[in-house]
């Protein structure tokens, strides 16, 4: 409806809500939202009152548009970016403040915490921080400028001016404002998802087909069912229709056009007077009231001009779209039915809360109560117990901590407590890991980690073996300068198993000290969880803490040590009843690397066979192998002397000798892997895991000990947790005294309602 005589409305009440509420139900109603918004961020329930969020292009009018709503200016309006922070204004209605309106300026860090500033004082605040924010590179901000209002003009709403939204030209030129397009649209696009919101949304267009805005506000709200369509700047609009049809279609656009379940059925159409309110000769209205009265006059001129383009009189219904007053008239009901269905919802969140503030109370209180020493030590004994047994019930086995927030799969596992690697780089695949893609923890996690220690270094391959190597191990003996193969292959043997198990050795170390340490934080979960976990004593904790790692990286040396020595021991000296289990074993090995020697030739003459001795100086050395003992004899000699000759007397490294050399060597390799693999996990297990549980419980009584000879002040932070407690208890108390409040209010205004 448009009201003609300014006065007249100023009597019939600015708070539309009023007529349907009664005027001290929606006072309290909305000083009950108020309250329960800057209250709610400390809610575990998080608490949406509706709002009505403002969403345009750059220049659409959005914020005059809001000003125009409110009854008084306060923002920067024209050309440009103006809006570079949203502006959460909480308006009442107060008819009481007729001069000029009451403000108070919320705090950023404390949504509790407001500051009563003049309209003018605000202005220079939003001001400012528009300027810093255009020479900051991020340009925007999606922290909301906060104001609460009251004024006898305001409407009972909370409005939220948003940036506006920018369309850059393309190309590379335009990076810059493409960029700051893309945050404004992601800031807008954040602020709209709440579905307690309702979305203004504005379109400065003839043309309804143009769906600049509504092209992302459609990306959140594609029914349109929580939008608001509103053409602005229509007294800009009327002139450019030349034919009665034409504003027919713009005032009741086909369906087609828009298509969905808009808020009111059909879109709203405003206007607001150009000028600002101020004393300067630039200023075109001298007051707020001044202002106030021109929006109204407008509206009455854009009837007119639209009756008179139409050449009929506009409908009730027509009427009811056109104007600022009838959409703040539409938005007060609109936002009063939904705080009016919120209501119950709330003072049931409200119950919740109130429970919830009341146990922490009673929590903290118990807990002032018992820091004296002889309860403290009760509590520090009581902690050591309950944590050694989290302890043990994580290597045994539990499902209790939740493997999303602790587990770690094979390849956390990797990166964050190193892989198993040898000299190739090579790594083993995930897919041959059992359990590879399942995030453990505890036990499980260090059977599957060893498990995996087996599979690399079981699979490990004697390196290759070049004849540089062999000849440069044959040196000179102290005595002679023959060759000892033997010894040679001894010497490679050895170096070739050292190099090769010595850093996994390292590796596993590491991953085993790693998983121990992950021990801790699971722990102090499952305490907390319990509520056995000291809070509060962090000295105390911080000591346990340090024990309990000093002690997983000492063990883990001492049995890394323990290891070091074994493969050291297994490397210095080769005892061939290690690495072919007996006398037997070797002499079985030999023979059948002498029966598959293919470089002996032999030659078949009549009964007997012929051998052509290896490598003998004279290539026509032929053995006869015949059945006579004297011959047998003989043959023996040869091949003795044929032995000494490869063996001793000639440095030039023949096929056989190589053969043989590296036979031996790779027998020693996986000798020394097979005694490596079983003896590194058996000392592994016996003296890093095991001592966590039978040595660890000592060492934390010995550190418990010595706690209580020291200063119990100090380490138990009493004082300064007695003051933390006190301070924690008296914002609990102010808490629920607040919610307490708050609770009555609304169940009062609930019963009120359902009256």
């Amino acid at each position: 409806m448009v009201h003609q005589d300014f006065e007249e409305e100023e009597e019939m009440d600015a708070s539309g809500t009023s007529h349907s509420l009664g005027w001290e139900t929606g006072w309290r109603l909305y000083e009950a939202y108020n309250e329960l918004a800057s209250a709610s961020g400390r809610f575990e329930g998080k608490v949406e009152a509706p709002a009505v969020v403002v969403v345009g292009q750059q220049t659409d009018g959005k914020s005059a548009l809001v000003e125009a709503l409110m009854g008084f200016q306060f923002n920067h309006v024209g050309g440009g970016t103006k809006t570079r922070r949203p502006v959460e204004l909480r308006l009442r209605y107060n008819p009481d403040c007729r001069e000029a309106p009451y403000c108070r300026l919320v705090s950023d860090s404390e949504p509790r915490v407001s500051t009563p500033m003049p309209l003018a004082d605000i202005q220079t605040y939003i001001e400012a921080e528009n300027m810093r924010l255009e020479s900051d590179p991020c340009q925007f901000s999606d922290k909301e400028i906060v104001i609460n209002i009251e004024y006898k003009y305001c409407p009972n709403l909370t409005i939220i001016d948003t940036p506006g939204l920018i369309i850059p030209a393309p190309g590379r030129k335009s990076r810059i404002l493409q960029s700051q397009a893309r945050a404004v649209e992601n800031l807008v696009r954040t602020k709209i998802q709440h579905r307690e919101f309702i979305i203004l949304c504005l379109e400065d267009s003839s043309d309804w087909v143009n769906a600049t805005t509504r092209r992302v506000v459609m990306q959140i709200d594609p029914e349109l069912s929580r939008t608001v369509l509103v053409s602005t700047k229509l007294d800009t609009k009327i002139p450019q229709f030349a034919r009665a049809s034409d504003v027919e279609v713009f005032l009741k656009p086909p369906a087609s056009v828009l298509d969905g379940c808009l808020l009111g059925d059909s879109p709203f159409f405003t206007s607001v007077p150009s000028g600002r309110v101020g004393s300067d000769h630039e200023a075109i209205f001298r007051s707020n009231e001044e202002f106030k009265k021109a929006v109204s006059l407008r509206e009455v001129e854009d009837v007119a001009l639209l009756e008179e383009k139409l050449g009929r009189s506009l409908s009730k219904e027509e009427r009811s779209r056109i104007g600022v007053s009838s959409l703040r008239l539409f938005l007060e009901e609109l936002l009063q039915k939904r705080y009016i269905e919120s209501v119950p919802l709330i003072v049931s969140l409200l119950d919740k809360e109130h429970r919830s503030v009341t146990r922490k109370l009673r929590e903290i209180s118990q807990e002032i109560s018992s820091l004296d020493e002889v309860k403290l030590k009760e509590r520090a004994h009581a902690f050591h117990e309950s944590f050694l047994t989290k302890l043990s019930l994580l290597l045994k086995g539990t499902v209790v901590a939740p493997p999303d927030k602790f587990g770690e799969t094979l390849q956390d596992e990797r990166i964050n407590g190193g892989s198993f690697t040898g000299s190739d780089s090579f790594q083993l695949p995930n897919k041959m890991m059992p359990n590879a893609g399942m995030r453990l923890y505890g036990g499980a996690q260090y059977h599957r980690a060893m498990a995996e220690f087996r599979l690399v270094v079981g699979g490990m391959k004697c390196p290759p073996i070049t004849r540089e190597e062999i000849v440069n191990a044959c040196g000179v003996e102290d005595i002679h300068d023959g060759t000892n193969y033997s010894r040679s292959a001894c010497v490679i043997g050895v170096s070739k198993a050292r190099e090769t198990f010595e850093p996994f050795l390292h590796q596993l170390g590491f991953r085993l000290l790693h998983i121990l340490k992950r021990l801790l934080p699971i722990s102090v979960y499952l305490l907390q969880k319990d509520g056995e976990h000291l809070s509060g004593h962090d000295v105390f904790l911080k000591r346990i803490e340090t024990a309990f790692t000093n002690f997983a990286e000492s063990t883990e040396n001492a049995c890394r040590a323990k290891c070091m020595e074994d493969l050291e021991s297994t490397t210095r000296y080769v005892t061939w009843s290690l690495h072919n289990k007996n006398r037997a074993g070797l002499r079985h090995f030999l023979d059948s690397f002498a029966g598959t020697d293919n470089s002996t030739p032999t030659t078949i003459i009549g009964n007997t066979q012929a051998t052509k001795l290896p490598d003998s100086k004279s290539s026509n050395s032929i053995v006869v192998d015949s059945s006579c003992s004297g011959q047998s004899q003989t043959i023996t000699e040869m091949r003795l002397v044929d032995l000494l000759d490869n063996t001793l007397w000639n440095r030039k490294l023949a096929p056989s000798s190589e053969r043989l050399v590296c036979a031996l060597v790779h027998q020693i390799f996986h000798g020394i892997k097979e005694h490596f693999l079983v003896s590194t996990e058996l000392k592994f297990n016996c003296f890093l895991l095991m001592p966590v549980v039978d040595k660890l419980p000592a060492l934390l009584r010995e550190e418990l000990d010595s706690v209580f000879g020291d200063d119990l002040d100090s380490i138990f932070n009493i004082t300064q947790l007695k003051h933390s407690l006190g301070l924690r208890k008296r914002d609990l108390e102010i808490e629920l005294k607040q919610v307490q409040r708050l609770k009555e209010k609304f169940r009062e205004i609930n019963e009120a309602l359902n009256f």
